[in-house]
């Protein structure tokens, strides 16, 4: 399962987030049974549900007596029900929508008036479970995690910190850990809390000029991908790092698709020994519209796939086979399911370099995976492999400020886990 940063909808936030990525056009729950999205009938908006874990996906539409404003955020629970936020005269009210024969059924949850008139508030990613859901009330200087459905008495306040916080990544099963962006000095870095006990421990620091986000977690393989602009500063690159491994993180030149902004958005899970051979799948956006793109930490390569006709951009989900799930919409198909095959990962060669700072290490076997190989934009460069630690439970990595990387800073980080705690699953 891969824990993502979800994007704010229109209307709650800007048309891309702060670190450049584009909003998703659905928002789906962490197993993949159910989405969600806020569609249209003409100049209506309503919120639909969509259930994909059947033979055939279909969509059940949720209107109420009168349309939603745009920008409306809806999000799936794992029980079928649609989490709806609604801003009224100021105030942040939450519901459960249902079904109910002909009509739409609605449980109101309660509401959030936020102190400051100037903050936000936005709805996390789809917490693992999917009995809870929680929302990121951000302020000039402080921002609350609010647990909003699933409490017993309505929503409730769990954590509150210094800074203007981004982003959010669920980085364990049970909704605990929570990976924030944070805002301070000027400068961002990823930190992580525990919704239990409210503590706040550094995770991603690179350097200390540097902006560091955390975009995607896998659970089983601990496989991380972050956006930070230490190699380039003043413009953010994709990396990739092992959650629990001593190794630096890495920022590939394959990552940097010219004239074009890349979003990743879903990791292959169940690779539990071999987060280097996951593959990732990537919202690309050109001059030319968007597309998908899919890339592996063994490869040297991003393969560049044609996006199905309707896609709900920024949205789908791997299953552990490696086959690539991407939800649309036509007039023809108002709810649909293409399936996608990227080509199989590439064998290291023999003599192939390594990544630098490896300690004893052996490398990890790369599956190989079945599917036609679509036309790609250009020559791809050789294929490459860093290796990873043989042992899937790797001690605890060193925080930046004590790790010698002198020149290497521009090209890898360490992470920073918080102490006392621990992810299960992770490489």
């Amino acid at each position: 399962m891969t824990a993502c940063a979800i994007e704010p909808s229109a209307g709650h936030e800007d048309d891309e987030d702060e670190d450049g990525s584009r909003p998703a056009g659905c928002a789906l729950t962490a197993d993949g049974a159910y989405g969600a999205r806020l569609a249209s009938a003409g100049d209506s908006w309503f919120p639909e549900r969509w259930t994909l874990d059947g033979h055939e996906p279909y969509a059940v539409p949720l209107p109420r007596n009168q349309p939603e404003e745009p920008g409306t955020e809806v999000q799936p629970m794992g029980d079928g029900r649609v989490l709806i936020h609604r801003v009224v005269a100021g105030r942040h009210a939450f519901a459960l929508l249902y079904p109910t024969g002909p009509g739409t059924g609605e449980l109101p949850l309660g509401a959030v008036e936020c102190r400051d008139e100037t903050a936000r508030l936005r709805l996390l990613p789809p917490a693992p479970g999917g009995d809870r859901a929680y929302a990121l009330a951000v302020g000039p200087r402080t921002t609350s995690v609010w647990l909003v459905a699933g409490g017993a008495f309505g929503p409730e306040r769990l954590a509150e910190l210094p800074g203007r916080c981004s982003g959010g990544v669920w980085l364990d099963r049970t909704a605990r850990l929570l990976a924030l962006d944070r805002e301070t000095g000027g400068r961002v870095k990823t930190v992580v809390v525990d919704l239990e006990c409210g503590e706040v421990s550094p995770l991603l620091q690179i350097a200390a000029e540097s902006d560091d986000r955390l975009l995607l977690a896998d659970h089983d393989s601990g496989l991380l991908i972050v956006r930070s602009d230490a190699p380039s500063p003043g413009q953010g690159r994709l990396g990739w790092g092992v959650l629990g491994s001593t190794l630096p993180v890495r920022f590939p030149e394959c990552l940097r698709v010219r004239d074009c902004s890349v979003t990743p958005f879903a990791i292959q899970p169940g690779q539990v020994l071999t987060p280097e051979s996951c593959a990732v799948a990537m919202r690309v956006d050109g001059p030319r519209g968007s597309w998908v793109g899919v890339w592996r930490p063994a490869e040297r390569r991003v393969h560049h796939l044609r996006a199905p006709e309707g896609w709900l951009a920024g949205t789908g989900l791997w299953t552990p086979e490696g086959v690539l799930r991407l939800p649309y919409a036509t007039e023809a198909v108002p709810c649909g399911v293409a399936r996608v095959s990227p080509p199989p990962a590439a064998v290291q060669e023999p003599g192939a370099a390594s990544a630098p700072h490896q300690e004893q290490e052996s490398p990890a076997p790369v599956p190989e995976r079945s599917g036609p190989p679509p036309a790609e934009p250009g020559p791809p460069a050789p294929p490459t492999r860093p290796a990873e630690p043989a042992t899937p439970s790797a001690p605890r990595p060193v925080p930046l400020q004590e790790a010698p990387l002198g020149r290497l800073v521009t090209n890898q980080c360490r992470l920073a886990w918080p102490p006392g705690s621990e992810v299960r699953g992770a490489g």
